[in-house]
């Protein structure tokens, strides 16, 4: 165990590069627009289906 440690810390110092600030800012913004773009799409899908629930359970009860 005590080796699968060192090993994983080697590993961060020698294999790992963390973007530059730039491409964090960059990256950020893609994730937060595709966020809002899935949230949305969420939102739809929900409401047509609460809409064709809403009808289904209106033309039964009726």
């Amino acid at each position: 165990m005590l080796t699968y440690i060192k090993e994983s810390f080697e590993e961060l110092k020698n294999n790992v590069t963390l973007p530059t600030r730039a491409e964090s800012s960059n990256l950020m913004v893609v994730v937060a627009v595709f966020s809002i773009l899935f949230a949305l799409a969420t939102w739809g899908v929900d409401s047509v289906f609460s809409k064709v629930i809403r009808l289904y359970f209106d033309n039964v009860l009726n």
